[in-house]
């Protein structure tokens, strides 16, 4: 198997993943390694070579959990294993970078105190999924790499699951279950056996190739609409820049805002924001504000206008409108800042590295691209479109503020989460 990934045979499925030939030798000698490792570690053996792909917010932010819709795309840096099958119902797996041994035993799927937090958490959660669903787990061994950096919001969380998920489902179930059935199964386990609180996009954007738009007003059935686009065919190279904020427990900010959003639509007479148009909110402010508070209102602002822009960014990415989809994406950012206000901590704000990004990124830039905040917020990423002639003096520039290899690159990818071939 290793040679077939050596010698180029696999080339052509790599590329689609990875962006090109300039990544080809690198995914090679990945791939190679992590089936010396599973040798090594369980012995050779039948199984397979998995990859799920993180992702990229591209707009909606914020909207998701309030019904609303979002853009996102699956990107090219991905969660990848080696796996095989085993008999006696346990799961094992190896993480480069974790010395621990991931360890879960299936005869037991009930939610753990002591996994809170932890990946065996995520691990017990999918396989909880799957049996409530009536599906078949069992146990595998399996060695992981992953090339999406934690915490610089390409959901490495929702892109373990969804490699869970995937090695179940192509083990134990022939490759019968859905994409979508397997992102609403990673979620649950993300919401009840981890007990992290988190709307739908970011499974559903790691389980679905390319550029996707999705309407949560059914969240429970999401609409989802693909995106065909070339961005970097545009001149522009998409990249995400890893602030470096601190990351200690934003959890109490990122509820705060879909609790808020629905505290002023509840007063507004309805169960989520989905649905309320600006003119009901103006003529309500005086009581709302009162009843809400101020910050309340603004954040149900912030979701009105990003909610309608979606449509209009989806809308200028189909119709080739590039300029007028980098307006809109700037919009984005400046309604996050402004009114959705997730760009700084309220308990630190001595410390805000996203808005000095952003003011750095604008000042780089000089007024060409686009740039926002990305994904939740408070501390983390933002999301940049670099003019290809603009991109190395960018990647210095931030690099010399934010730390080397924080300026991250991204390639949008054009395959979900698919198996990648065959172990024999």
């Amino acid at each position: 198997m290793r040679e077939i990934v050596q010698d180029g045979r696999a080339d052509s499925v790599l590329a689609d993943m990875y962006g090109g030939p300039d990544a080809l030798n690198a995914q090679r000698v990945r791939y190679a390694k992590l089936l010396v490792r599973m040798e090594q570690e369980f012995g050779a053996g039948p199984g397979m070579l998995l990859s799920v792909p993180g992702r990229t917010e591209l707009g909606g932010n914020h909207t998701d959990h309030n019904h609303g819709r979002v853009l996102a795309a699956a990107v090219h840096l991905d969660c990848v294993a080696a796996v095989t099958p085993s008999s006696d119902m346990k799961v094992r797996i190896k993480s480069d970078g974790f010395a621990e041994t991931i360890f879960v035993d299936l005869a037991d799927l009930s939610p753990q105190g002591a996994e809170v937090g932890k990946p065996s958490a995520l691990v017990r959660g999918v396989a909880s999924g799957f049996v409530e669903n009536g599906l078949a787990v069992g146990g595998f061994s399996a060695c992981v790499n992953s090339s999406i950096p934690m915490g610089a919001g390409l959901s490495s969380s929702a892109a373990f699951e969804l490699l869970i998920c995937s090695i179940f489902n192509h083990l134990y179930n022939s490759g019968t279950v859905s994409t979508l059935k397997a992102a609403s199964i990673a979620r649950r386990a993300e919401n009840v056996h981890f007990q992290k609180p988190c709307g739908f996009m970011d499974q559903i954007a790691c389980a679905f190739k390319g550029v996707s738009e999705i309407d949560f007003k059914d969240p429970e059935s999401p609409l989802i609409r693909p995106i065909e686009c070339d961005l970097e065919a545009e001149g522009y190279r998409l990249v995400v820049v890893d602030t470096g904020g601190d990351h200690a427990d934003m959890t109490p900010e990122y509820a705060a805002i879909a609790s808020e959003m629905k505290l002023a639509a509840n007063l507004l007479g309805q169960d989520a924001a989905r649905g309320l148009g600006s003119a009901k909110v103006m003529d309500s402010i005086g009581w709302l504000r009162e009843k809400a508070g101020d910050r309340a209102v603004l954040r149900l602002m912030h979701f009105i206008g990003e909610n309608d822009r979606v449509d209009l960014q989806a809308e200028a990415l189909r119709s080739g409108r590039m300029q007028d989809y980098l307006s809109l994406v700037n919009e984005s950012g400046e309604s996050s800042c402004r009114l959705l206000q997730n760009c700084a901590c309220t308990n630190n704000p001595q410390e805000q590295p996203i808005p000095l990004a952003l003011a750095m990124t604008e000042r780089i830039l000089k007024g060409r691209g686009a740039w926002r905040v990305h994904g939740g917020g408070f501390a983390g990423t933002i999301q940049a479109y670099v003019p290809r002639e603009s991109f190395d003096e960018y990647v210095e520039s931030m690099e010399r503020v934010f730390g080397r290899n924080s300026v991250v690159a991204l390639h949008v990818r054009k395959v979900g989460t698919d198996v990648v071939f065959p172990v024999a």
